[in-house]
């Protein structure tokens, strides 16, 4: 099979991996960047087009097309969905259409599908001014959470305590949002929906990640895990486990919630990472993205639940049934977390083989690159990569984690060498393996 990936502008090395195991899974890959880099993949399946215009990105496919004749078209990158679906149309190959593929990247219109669809949603208003904001808020009620309507990996979102904590959010959040690596990494020349801020009525329960699927009108959860992170007034530093702790009455009515909404949201035949968070006992939709979630969630997928997402994202790239069923534990459990760091200008992620190489490691991923500016909430969102071990039980799998994350060496420029910092409470009880969402 003959696939075509495509990233409007490319963001340093994040999809190479995943490139790589499509080629692995036996995909005769392809790789068309707007702007990118020389030599980011073979010279004669790489192509850059020269310009992030989705015109000449589209010309670029069509020209590339005509040649190879690919099987299917498809991205990783989120700030790439609505440039692939406009590609797919072009080239007369499987996607998901233009509309379907603006709703799944804008909040505001995601949030207004999951309304129609009669999926629970948290309560949502574009805002366009600090007033505008104020006045939601206190109908709302405090807390509330502010977040951009084209964000990704939670920059620039942050839950909001009082008026004086909004007034200065808001004014990070304006300043800070136009450069976010997911928006200025958008192919130019589409109409991607209202773009700014919004505020949203806060959550206050677990939160639970799904890698699913779409296919004519069932929808299946293939896998799912919990963000078990102690969170602030930010949500960007995660750490999973898996197997879930939720039962099989809450799956279920999960499971149907996100079918109506992905219905909802137009989407017939794709691949789903879906987001879910309980207030108050029941669970509420936080957003239904068209590619798999990030930060080894495919690999967690795999090894957890049998299930491939990056497979099921070749299959649907050329319109075959992926092998999917649904959510089923294998009976391994894992924990992962993104690294993180202060501050600063990168010199070093030092990471060594005891760790990288340990049966009990499924991902050791640097990210982030030597010079690269570090910045941290309020100011931005970059993190270093991301840990992920297995093991029998999660207290193994918990200490496991502290363990090698206390091994990983990071230098920023004018700083002493520090070990990386884990986003986890290690004071906290041991997860329980009973039902925690209800």
């Amino acid at each position: 099979m003959k696939l075509l990936a495509i990233e409007a502008r490319q963001r340093g090395q994040v999809q190479l991996s995943r490139y790589e195991q499509v080629r692995d899974f036996g995909a005769d890959l392809y790789v068309l960047n707007g702007l990118g880099e020389e030599d980011y993949w073979p010279a004669s399946r790489y192509r850059i087009a020269g310009s992030q215009h989705i015109d000449d990105i589209v010309a670029a496919a069509r020209a590339w097309h005509a040649e190879e004749r690919f099987d299917g078209v498809f991205t990783f990158a989120e700030s790439a969905v609505v440039a692939v679906a406009v590609v797919a149309d072009a080239l007369g190959l499987p996607g998901v259409g233009l509309d379907a593929a603006r709703k799944s990247r804008n909040k505001i219109l995601m949030r207004r599908a999951h309304q129609q669809s009669g999926a629970a949603h948290p309560r949502f208003r574009q805002v366009t001014s600090l007033a505008d904001a104020a006045a939601t808020a206190q109908e709302f009620g405090y807390p509330v959470v502010l977040k951009p309507t084209l964000g990704a990996a939670s920059s620039f979102v942050f839950r909001v305590d009082d008026p004086e904590m909004l007034a200065l959010r808001y004014q990070d959040a304006i300043e800070g949002i136009d450069q976010m690596p997911t928006l200025v990494t958008e192919a130019a020349g589409l109409d991607l929906g209202p773009g700014g801020l919004m505020i949203e009525s806060f959550l206050d329960g677990p939160e639970f990640l799904f890698e699913a699927l779409a296919w004519d009108d069932e929808v299946y959860l293939g896998s799912v895990v919990d963000r078990v992170t102690l969170e602030g007034e930010t949500f960007d530093d995660d750490v999973h486990q898996a197997p879930t702790t939720l039962s099989a009455a809450e799956l279920a009515k999960i499971h149907a919630m996100v079918a109506a909404a992905t219905h909802g949201q137009g989407l017939r035949r794709s691949v789903l990472h879906a987001e879910i968070r309980y207030h108050q006992g029941e669970p509420y939709l936080l957003e239904i993205a068209i590619r798999p979630g990030g930060g080894g969630l495919d690999l967690v997928a795999r090894a957890t639940a049998d299930y491939s997402p990056i497979e099921a994202v070749m299959d649907v790239a050329r319109g075959v049934r992926p092998r999917v069923r649904h959510y089923q534990p294998t009976g391994v459990y894992m924990m992962g977390t993104c690294l993180i760091c202060d501050e600063g200008e990168l010199e070093f992620v030092s990471v060594p083989a005891e760790v990288s190489e340990s049966e009990h490691t499924l991902m050791a991923k640097i990210t982030a690159r030597p010079g690269e500016m570090i910045l941290r909430p309020p100011h931005g969102n970059n993190i270093l990569g991301f840990l992920i071990v297995t093991g029998p039980s999660f207290s193994d799998v918990k200490r496991t984690l502290e363990e090698y994350a206390d091994e990983i060496d990071v230098k920023l420029a004018g700083q002493p060498v520090t070990k990386t910092k884990m986003p986890w409470p290690r004071s906290a009880p041991e997860p329980s393996t009973a039902g925690t969402a209800g």
